[in-house]
């Protein structure tokens, strides 16, 4: 008999606050706090500016490619400590390491300090994917899309205010560049602190697939005799239905409560077995490679935005709105993505459409931005390619997470 029988839902128990609204609501405290950074639109004008008095060479040829590399580097072995250590101590690091960026940014002086500070900001950056699979491993895939849209939109959210902020203070307060700095570094350490709140995982997708107190042990063990007129029946079959899909029989459940060590090497070969599993799917293997093509590109362009912006606008000369233009973004990007959260449509059927147009569009985008040296149609084409880069990543990640679970069962 499958388990859908012998048990009720799992809803009526998720849903209450102890269920998996605690730790996404700390896991968007997080993300909010984590990306309220005043000072970020206005990066390069800080270090061109009195503050680093570097040059465009510098900057641009020497320091943002160090912050590239380093999260291209730091990727895997990021993805495989943050399954190992199950995520929550990832995100701690990563607050962690957003702090030593935001300090060093308001203290270190020469090329070589700010290369290290972009490697440490590589570091936060590549430890995102903790961020955004911790929830993965706290909920069901019923929620998935819901919980997908929560946080990804507190990360917007977070971003937008920070990004106003800036704007008001330098356009209206006229403070400096240096004191958004300040606020940025106060706004990460609270993300710091938050992160040493969140629930720690009981499972992750490869290390820890099976672990299981003692206390649980000795439930299914007291159901694996038979006695089934208890009353803890219920919630002994429910924890097992936590760690297993729900078509998988009585019997063969039972052999997922018995420890085994997992090492690296076994690890590696299941991750690539996975591997090969996952991408014999060609829907999931097109996702994919759009997912790293596009964030590839979408990194190239936010990183050397502000470098275009103050070609054609130069910082000296004119007022800056850098603010302003990454809070609409963003905003935009917010407000489509929560929307996104509660849209029912096959992307299966429609998905793929969606990726070959909206693509198109953003590289039409990205052009006109590069050959029209107009200081507002740069704005304006900047608005656009990050609202429709939010929509098709948020999208992405739905869809790759359950590609990955439909390929594994």
């Amino acid at each position: 008999m499958e388990l859908r029988e012998a048990v009720p839902s799992r809803k009526a128990r998720l849903l209450p606050g102890g269920g998996w609204m605690l730790p996404t609501c700390i896991l968007c405290t997080n993300g909010f706090f984590s990306n309220l950074r005043p000072s970020e639109p206005f990066l390069t004008p800080y270090l061109l500016g009195p503050d680093k008095n570097l040059t465009e060479r510098q900057v641009f040829n020497e320091i943002y490619p160090v912050w590239t590399y380093s999260y291209l580097l730091l990727l895997f072995p990021v993805f495989i400590a943050t399954d190992y250590l199950r995520y929550k101590p990832v995100i701690v690091l990563q607050g962690l390491s957003l702090i030593i960026t935001w300090f060093m940014l308001l203290y270190a002086q020469g090329t070589l300090a700010i290369q290290f500070l972009e490697f440490f900001y590589g570091i936060s950056t590549a430890t995102e994917i903790a961020y955004y699979s911790y929830i993965y491993s706290m909920v069901e895939p019923r929620v998935y899309q819901e919980v997908t849209s929560y946080c990804r939109t507190a990360t917007l959210t977070g971003f937008t205010v920070g990004s106003v902020t800036g704007q008001v203070l330098v356009s209206v307060a006229h403070w400096s560049l240096f004191s958004l700095n300040v606020i940025s570094l106060i706004s990460v350490s609270i993300a710091f602190s938050t992160a040493w709140f969140l629930p720690m995982p009981r499972k992750s997708l490869f290390f820890h697939q099976n672990l299981i107190d003692g206390k649980e042990s000795k439930k299914v063990n007291y159901e694996k005799k038979g006695d089934r007129q208890n009353g803890d029946m219920e919630c002994a079959v429910e924890e097992i239905e936590a760690h297993v899909p729900l078509n998988t029989d009585a019997h063969n459940m039972c052999q997922f409560t018995e420890k085994k060590s997992v090492t690296l090497q076994t690890v590696l070969r299941t991750l690539w077995n996975d591997f090969l599993l996952c991408y014999s799917s060609r829907t999931l293997l097109c996702w994919s490679v759009w997912w790293a093509l596009s964030t590839c590109g979408y990194f190239q362009v936010v990183n050397y935005s502000q470098g275009l912006w103050e070609m054609v606008a130069p910082s000296s000369h004119s007022e800056i709105y850098n603010g302003s233009v990454e809070a609409v973004s963003t905003l935009l990007g917010a407000v489509a993505v929560f929307i996104v959260g509660y849209i029912k449509i096959s992307w299966s059927t429609w998905g793929e459409l969606l990726l070959a147009v909206f693509a198109m569009i953003i590289a039409v985008i990205v052009y006109i931005m590069d050959i029209i040296r107009n200081i507002w149609v740069c704005y304006a084409m900047y608005v656009l390619f990050r609202s429709i880069y939010m929509i098709l990543i948020t999208i992405a990640t739905l869809k790759f997470t359950l590609g990955i679970l439909q390929s594994l069962q």
